[in-house]
């Protein structure tokens, strides 16, 4: 449970690149999550050279701690693959927080930027890629040792939110 409770969206990273073995763990994280029918139709793009990141971070306004992070991921979805059209997002959703988990225990930082949600970000990531027409981007997760932000406990339950049997 810590690293539920201390997860907090790191956007600014130290030089310091992530090990391949934590990249490695951190997608394997991602594969672990639910999805409907067990389709699993999400793909990984693996970003880390400087270059490339500076690109990815133009994708978007909100997408400027790309540049910063050791490594940024791109998850995607691959229509072919869908049993549940439908529930691709949210199949997506939990690989995304999966990651996230990992990193805190890996004692990285991460941040989830949000793709799917916008269709000029979704053109500017499909160009930048030359993604074919079945692959749907949903997310940038980007990740790395963190710079001055640290991952820390801030009680968030509010029991007013919480309904038993009826509104």
């Amino acid at each position: 449970m810590e690293e539920i409770f201390s997860r907090r969206s790191i956007r600014k990273f130290s030089s310091q690149p992530v090990e391949p073995e934590k990249i490695d763990k951190l997608l394997r994280a991602a594969m672990q999550a639910p999805s409907a029918a067990n389709q699993q139709a999400w793909e990984f793009i693996v970003v880390q050279a400087k270059e490339k990141l500076a690109q990815v971070a133009k994708t978007s306004p909100y997408a400027t701690p790309v540049a910063g992070s050791a490594v940024t991921f791109v998850l995607l979805a691959d229509e072919r693959k869908m049993k549940v059209p439908t529930g691709w997002e949210q199949d997506l959703g939990a690989a995304a927080e999966n990651m996230l988990l990992e990193a805190v225990h890996l004692e990285l930082g991460g941040v989830w930027l949000g793709v799917a949600t916008s269709d000029p970000v979704v053109e500017n990531v499909r160009k930048l890629f030359q993604l074919p027409e079945n692959i749907r981007p949903f997310a940038l997760i980007s990740v790395g040792y963190p710079d001055g932000q640290k991952n820390q406990f801030v009680d968030r339950y509010q029991a007013e939110r919480v309904h038993y049997e009826k509104w």
